[in-house]
């Protein structure tokens, strides 16, 4: 699993241009979206995200842009425009053996699955509390834990 820099007990600093905390989540407000090798037109186009609602990291700021990581650990510059402060998840993209996550239907190991998530999914979250999230993904609402997500802090409580 892939976590912030500064651990789970806060952030390191405050955005240079926003005053947001440095690091935090944001995702993709586009189905494509470039990401640079610095932080302006000039740069070079490193790669492009073509998947809109996609949770990325942001970790540094200048100017209008954002660098950012995505759950591989790659990163880049995008225009701050190409961004929201949705907050959506990405369940376990480490997970490359074909094994899936539940979605169970109250938080708690016990309850009843209601379906199994492939690695990689994007949900949105409706709120994590530190150990669950509440999240919908393709028509199914339910409950993942935490520590399963990408989008989301250990222990982070998500409104």
């Amino acid at each position: 699993m892939i976590t912030p820099s500064s651990g789970s007990s806060g952030f390191l600093r405050e955005g240079s241009s926003t005053g947001l905390p440095i690091p935090r989540f944001v995702s993709l407000k586009a189905d494509r979206v470039n990401v640079r090798r610095g932080p302006s037109m000039q740069h070079q186009i490193e790669w492009v995200f073509s998947r809109e609602g996609l949770p990325v990291e942001v970790i540094a700021e200048s100017g209008n842009w954002r660098r950012i990581r995505d759950s591989g650990g790659s990163t880049g510059w995008i225009y701050h425009s190409l961004l929201s402060g949705v907050r959506t998840v990405q369940v376990a993209p480490w997970i490359k053996d074909g094994a899936t996550s539940p979605l169970f239907g109250s938080r708690s190991s016990a309850s009843g699955v209601l379906a199994k998530i492939e690695p990689g999914v994007v949900a949105d979250v409706k709120f994590c509390d530190g150990t669950w999230c509440e999240i919908s993904v393709r028509g199914y609402s339910g409950f993942v834990q935490q520590r399963l997500v990408w989008g989301a802090y250990p222990g982070e409580k998500v409104p």
